[in-house]
């Protein structure tokens, strides 16, 4: 492990800081790579280079990272839209991640109770504010803003469940 450790660590710890500001996490995403194909090399069949194979755990633990850190953090910003929150979660990966966070993320909501849903909805989807939305749903704005809340934490629940 050491001797695999060594001959991949630097090549690797520069692909992940190129694709992750923070150095820490970076570095720490770099072990998590290599832990996964020092297990994962019984199944390694030769037919790419040992470093694009690799490299290729590497692409996919990035793009990991990045789904499972930004569905939480930006969802329940201010983002209006889910077509915002699927740009800026996955960046340039592509159309096909932009699609299938889309898709969790609809999931995710279609299993919340009616209100949950509905309320998260009108919030991120729509782009209501909680003013709007409690006229909307003849509520106060206190009462919006306490559903909100428990729509909020609920989701994230479901989609930590989902993904971990």
């Amino acid at each position: 492990m050491d001797e695999f450790y060594k001959k991949y660590f630097r090549l690797i710890n520069g692909f992940v800081k190129r694709k992750i500001d923070d150095g820490d996490t970076a570095e720490e995403l770099t072990n998590t790579i290599l832990l996964s194909a020092w297990n994962s090399l019984p199944y390694y069949e030769g037919k790419a280079s040992q470093k694009n194979w690799i490299m290729g755990i590497a692409k996919h633990k990035i793009i990991d990272f990045y789904r499972k850190k930004k569905i939480k953090t930006v969802l329940f910003s201010a983002i209006p839209s889910l077509e915002d929150i699927a740009d800026k979660s996955i960046g340039p990966e592509g159309e096909s991640l932009k699609n299938e966070l889309k898709r969790e993320i609809k999931e995710v909501l279609d299993e919340l109770s009616e209100g949950y849903s509905k309320i998260l909805r009108l919030k991120y989807v729509d782009g209501l504010r909680n003013t709007e939305i409690a006229k909307k749903l003849s509520k106060s704005y206190k009462a919006v803003e306490g559903k909100l809340a428990r729509a909020k934490l609920k989701f994230r629940q479901k989609y930590e469940e989902k993904n971990n």
